[in-house]
């Protein structure tokens, strides 16, 4: 699996919890996905009527019959089930640079850590692929909120920040995750 191999290093038995271990990344970036998934479902993600992402604010927002909750957003990629394909938001021409600071994060961590791999444009994924490129990214970038945001012919993988409720009546709340 040349994803998980670090570029000119021999594999060596772990001494200890290595950072740039993208095994370990893994796993803790799939236990991450986990825990904010069920940490913004009590707010209703995943349940939203609609949801919109205006790139010129940074905003995403999810609409629901009784409320609205908007967060400060970044795209990570997005994945193409149709073509096998995944790609970085900072290759992508349709995607603001300030949209894509958090996919430039994990570029610039992939390349000064020798896994040339993550800092690869555009990549043959299948869902498994996009799924574990997906984890790794909101690891090391410590992502609060993830978001697989379905559109037409791929899959925005969106990260975002505290979310603020607004509900019918106008009033408002926020719902923040932080890790330790």
């Amino acid at each position: 699996m040349g994803l998980f191999k670090r570029a000119g290093k021999p594999e060596s038995p772990a001494q200890g919890v290595d950072p740039t271990d993208l095994g370990t990344l893994l796993l803790q970036g799939e236990d991450s996905i986990d825990q904010l998934a069920r940490a913004h479902m009590s707010w209703g993600l995943g349940s939203a009527d609609r949801w919109g992402l205006d790139q010129k604010t940074g905003i995403i927002t999810w609409t629901f019959p009784d409320k609205s909750a908007t967060a400060p957003a970044q795209i990570l990629g997005s994945f193409s089930p149709s073509s096998g394909s995944w790609l970085w938001a900072w290759a992508n021409e349709s995607i603001l640079p300030e949209m894509s600071r958090d996919a430039r994060s994990v570029r610039d961590w992939a390349e000064a850590h020798g896994h040339h791999a993550l800092a690869q444009p555009k990549v043959d994924a299948d869902e498994q692929a996009a799924a574990t490129l997906a984890a790794l990214a909101v690891r090391i970038t410590r992502a609060t909120g993830f978001y697989r945001g379905p559109g037409g012919n791929s899959v925005a993988i969106i990260t975002f920040g505290p979310v603020t409720l607004t509900a019918a009546d106008g009033s408002t709340s926020t719902f923040e995750v932080t890790f330790d």
